[in-house]
């Protein structure tokens, strides 16, 4: 059994959520835990105990205004610990490229293929992941 340690980041800030609370509207969540800590810290931690394949999931979408303070946060931790960590929370076609230069071992595109409670084969398909530099 190998332990893949996860950062999760709501609202600019690194937390435990509680399951199936997670609410768009109002970027609101019922939590377990929120850290005093930011994400390159856990990713400095992940990386010293040899801690791979780990992911950071953003919890907020795009258009939150939080989004911009959880991306930081993301980032940081991939700097921290570049190669890593993969990640996912909102990965498209056209900001893929950004997460994967950032430090991101892989990306994580689950919201993207599946959209409204649909699976698009053709989003998934190998043609746009080498066009967006996409790493097997």
């Amino acid at each position: 059994m190998r332990f893949r340690p996860c950062i999760d980041i709501h609202n600019g800030k690194v937390k435990q959520i509680v399951g199936g609370s997670l609410k768009d509207e109002g970027n609101q969540a019922s939590t377990n835990f929120t850290s005093e800590l930011d994400a390159a810290w856990y990713a400095r931690q992940y990386q010293k105990d040899h801690l791979k394949s780990g992911h950071i999931i953003l919890l907020n979408p795009v258009g939150s205004e939080y989004y911009e303070a959880t991306k930081k946060q993301a980032m940081g931790a991939l700097a921290a610990y570049p190669g890593g960590m993969q990640i996912g929370g909102g990965i498209t076609a056209e900001n893929v490229k950004e997460y994967l230069d950032a430090g991101a071992s892989h990306v994580i595109v689950t919201s993207y293929v599946f959209q409204d409670g649909i699976f698009h084969a053709e989003i998934s398909k190998c043609s746009w992941q080498r066009t967006c530099g996409f790493r097997s």
